[in-house]
């Protein structure tokens, strides 16, 4: 309690940007915590409050525009970089991509309130083609919005959570235990869960893209699904040649309406472990089609010298 208080009193803004920042880059260290703190800072020290909302608001800021300009000028090989350090690798882009089909650029303002969104979201919007002067505007309300919130609840329940530390004090080693522990069976479990499905995504059927490409000269019953996320106000993607596109977000009947019965698919996506092309695939053979998963996704198709086409 003592070590808590003196680090904000001498270097409480520092805490705050570092935090920030570090969890921002992808770190596993969450910074809602050290914002709460802050805002028990904030309750006794007049001006604190808004410095430190001005600290955290700027190193998400700084952060997240590292991760923009990272998707820009790598595209989606920084997510799957950034997937293959995630607990759930199976979804992660899948989900930030659904989340952009629904919601846009509305998707920067609430990523930060959202597990698995936050680090994702900025390198996902340069991947897709968002402009800087929009990401950076979007961006900038979300960061200072999950900042104001965290601050401003700290210091709303300051003597709340100062109640609490105080308990965590008395108990000294035992919290600490009680903590690691908590820590290390969730991440436990996660990593379990995270095996199983990539076991799972494993057993289902693949073929090689130049199989494709020899069935779409020689078969007239081969439909290719793209099964990437289309988000609004951003320009179309680049797809296989053909390709349809199925909304992951509004799987239904309707979604089928005007797709032959008799047909061969073949889904794709652009994220770990074809998981979006999976999903997809299982989904199609639910309903009563014949499915398949392209290996290795769109970036496996252009790396063996296929061409794309202009959606």
């Amino acid at each position: 309690m003592n070590l808590i208080n003196e680090l904000f009193t001498h270097h409480g803004l520092l805490a705050v940007a570092l935090a920030v920042l570090l969890e921002q880059l992808g770190a596993p260290l969450p910074s809602t915590p050290v914002l709460l703190l802050a805002g028990v800072e904030a309750a006794t020290r007049e001006s604190f409050g808004s410095r430190a909302f001005l600290a955290a608001t700027t190193a998400a800021l700084l952060a997240n525009s590292l991760w923009f300009w990272a998707g820009r000028r790598l595209g989606r090989r920084v997510l799957s970089a950034l997937c293959m350090i995630s607990i759930s690798p199976d979804s992660c882009v899948r989900q930030n991509e659904a989340s952009f089909a629904r919601r846009g650029v509305l998707t920067l303002v609430i990523a930060k309130f959202v597990p698995g969104l936050s680090i994702l979201a900025p390198p996902l919007a340069g991947a897709l083609g968002m402009s800087a002067r929009r990401f950076l505007g979007w961006n900038l309300l979300g960061s200072a919005l999950w900042a104001g919130v965290a601050i401003g609840v700290g210091r709303v329940f300051h003597a709340q959570i100062d109640g609490v530390l105080r308990a965590m004090s008395r108990l000294g080693s035992v919290a600490l235990v009680i903590a690691l522990a908590a820590l290390a069976g969730y991440l436990g479990w996660r990593l379990w869960r995270r095996a199983v499905v990539k076991r799972e995504l494993r057993r289902f059927e693949r073929v090689a893209p130049a199989d494709v490409a020899h069935w779409l000269q020689t078969r007239q019953d081969v439909v290719l699904v793209d099964v990437r996320a289309a988000a609004p106000g951003v320009p179309p993607m680049p797809r296989l040649p053909g390709a349809r596109h199925l909304d992951l977000g509004a799987l239904g009947d309707a979604a089928l309406a005007d797709w032959p019965l008799a047909a061969e698919f073949v889904t794709y996506c652009a994220c770990p472990n074809d998981a979006s092309a999976v999903k997809a695939a299982q989904w199609l053979k639910q309903h009563g089609r014949e499915a398949r998963v392209l290996r290795g996704g769109i970036e496996a198709w252009t790396e063996a010298g296929f061409t794309l086409e202009t959606a």
